[in-house]
């Protein structure tokens, strides 16, 4: 049986043809030869696994070549190979030096091969440098090194260097493609996909990887056994996260990755990999970056389905709040906690259901009707010809803007004619805004009826100087309601009736993601007292608050489910509930006081402070 060779010695490259990825280089150096311009002191650096040492054998092998020599000639005598790891003092440069002045015995040239120079002692750099400089004229030296910052100007300066790049995926890909057709092995473009892409550039790791999942998977070689054996998580729960952040389930988002916690894989090393995945669907929705994406065919047509589910604007998002976990993980304390809040927030981006600002809706240029078009209406109808809510119109004569309560409309009604109707396009709400407004309704009697109606101000945050702007002007502009509250519908209801729009209406803001002020209201069943008023009990002022605050649009959906418009709400607090919770440490201390009286006189024994 013979001795099994690794794949990084039994393919190691005999020409410059068969070197990968170095093309530049390569070419270089065979113009070189064969126009006799070959320097005498060669740097090659670069990255581990590129190809440096061996085309630094490949070179002294072939400026010995004149024809004559046999197939199997390789001038070993004439090349030296010396490891500066281990050979890095100065008794070994001297060493180094009397040798250079003997001449070959075959062939033209002896070739010294130093490696990893980088490692020389600074007193062995000075004793090579005049050997360097002046070598004789049958002497070249090829110094490699992985650590090109680490040799002295001297003798970077005595050197034509040459930087060698790291191997790209599609090239490591190629090559180990024609490896496994040699060797007989079927292998998936996606297996060898990710063995190129964990070579990290580097040739000779790819070769290593490739070598250990043949021996783990034998002759058929999977992307699924390529993932296992490696220790990689798969395009495909990357794939599965995405689909999920896209449909905001957080729940099943949560549960895959502790499924791959449970797999041996870090949070770092998911969050990462999640990042270069919103990278990926990036470059994959245009078709002149597709060029980029460095997967398999297979991966790739995945990529460019879940792509078009992407939107640029969500994948920027993410790619942004994923790349500021991976920057905040090392220093976190509760690691799993961060990831898992980064992946609730990629799950919250363009979620529709979130509860909305209503202090925004000023800059918005959105104003809120404190009372519903239907009851207007039902009022003007009687002497306005006006069908439905959506058809509802006011003359122009009517309309009469003032800009102070002291003026009056008599004189300006005496002088109207007919009543002429605006043009049917123009609703109720697009009158031109002015200080106040009046709108004069005609009776049967000479009279004249006056309704003033206040169109509500818009909120605005003052969070902003231009908001602050926004909120001044809209102060001057503010139109106040004034009606008569006699006026307003006032349909009797039963408490089962009132009961049941609650309900409808606890369910509406829940589904729309107001989930605190939907248990709020669902802590307690509101109670009908007076006719008109809903009392509810709260167990803190916390909630009693939380639904003062947001009480507006309760109070509004129950006017008009019930056609009541004097409806009112009476919140609250059960102190006896309220007591049996401590939230303040002041709270809590007089709750173990009454406990124990006796940590009382410990507090002023000690002089102790809350």
């Amino acid at each position: 049986m013979e001795p099994f060779v690794v794949s990084a010695r039994k393919y190691r490259p005999q020409t410059f043809k068969d070197v990968v990825g170095q093309q530049a280089i390569t070419n270089t150096l065979l113009h070189a030869i064969e126009s006799n311009h070959l320097a005498q002191a060669l740097l090659f650096c670069g990255p581990r696994g590129v190809g440096k040492t061996t085309c630094a054998r490949i070179l002294a092998k072939n400026i010995n070549q004149d024809g004559t020599q046999k197939e199997d000639e390789d001038f070993a005598f004439n090349i030296f190979e010396l490891d500066a790891a281990s050979n890095n003092s100065v008794d070994d440069i001297r060493n180094l030096t009397d040798q250079v002045r003997i001449p070959p015995q075959v062939g033209k040239y002896k070739v010294y091969i130093i490696d990893e120079v980088h490692m020389l002692s600074q007193s062995a750099f000075n004793a090579f440098l005049k050997t360097l400089e002046e070598p004789p004229k049958h002497a070249i030296f090829i110094l490699a090194t992985t650590e090109k910052h680490k040799i002295i100007p001297t003798i970077l300066s005595r050197c034509q260097i040459f930087d060698f790049k790291r191997i790209t995926v599609k090239d490591a890909t190629d090559y180990l493609k024609y490896i496994a057709e040699n060797q007989g092995i079927v292998a998936e473009d996606d297996a060898l996909q990710i063995i190129a892409q964990k070579a990290d550039g580097a040739m000779r790791d790819a070769l290593s990887i490739f070598d250990r999942v043949v021996s783990f998977s034998g002759k058929n070689l999977t992307r699924k056994a390529v993932t296992e054996n490696l220790n990689v998580l798969d395009y495909d729960t990357y794939f599965e996260a995405t689909d999920l952040i896209l449909k905001h389930d957080i729940p099943r988002l949560l549960i895959l990755f502790n499924k791959t916690l449970a797999l041996g894989f870090d949070g770092h090393h998911f969050i990462s990999g999640l990042a270069s995945h919103f990278r990926d669907l990036m470059v994959s929705q245009h078709q002149q970056t597709i060029e980029l994406l460095e997967v398999g065919e297979t991966a790739k047509q995945q990529y460019l389905e879940q792509s078009k589910k992407s939107s640029s604007r969500f994948l920027l998002q993410a790619i942004d709040i994923a790349n500021d976990c991976d920057l905040k993980y090392r220093t976190s304390k509760n690691q799993r906690l961060l990831v898992e809040l980064t992946l609730m927030k990629l799950a919250s981006i363009d979620f529709d259901g979130q509860k909305k600002n209503p202090e925004s809706l000023a800059l918005a240029n959105n104003t809120v009707d404190l009372v519903p078009a239907s009851y207007f209406k039902e009022e003007v109808s009687e002497t306005l010809p006006i069908a439905t809510p959506q058809e509802e119109k006011i003359t122009e004569q009517e309309v009469i803007p003032t800009t102070s309560p002291e003026e009056k409309t008599e004189p300006l009604l005496e002088k109207q004619e007919a009543p002429k109707l605006i043009s049917e396009e123009e609703p109720l709400n697009t009158v031109p805004s002015s200080p106040s407004i009046q709108v004069a309704v005609p009776e049967a009697k000479p009279e004249t009826k006056k309704i003033n109606i206040n169109v509500p101000a818009k909120k605005v945050s003052g969070l902003s100087l231009s908001s602050l702007k926004a909120k001044k002007e809209h102060q001057l502009n503010k139109k106040e309601v004034k009606f008569d509250p006699d006026q307003l519908p006032k349909s009797l209801f039963t408490e089962e009736e009132m009961l049941q729009h609650w309900k409808d209406f606890v369910e509406t803001i829940d589904a729309k993601g107001q989930k605190i002020l939907a248990s709020n209201l669902s802590a307690d069943t509101p109670k009908l007292r007076n006719e008109n008023t809903l009392w509810l009990e709260m167990p803190n002022s916390t909630m009693k608050t939380e639904i003062e605050r947001e009480q507006y649009e309760l109070m509004e959906y129950l006017k008009l489910k019930l056609n009541n418009y004097h409806i009112r709400l009476k919140i609250t607090v059960n102190e006896t509930t309220a007591k049996k919770f401590a939230f303040t440490p002041e709270e809590k201390y007089e709750k173990l006081r009454e406990k124990n009286p006796a940590i009382d006189l410990l507090r002023k024994e000690f002089d102790l402070d809350l």
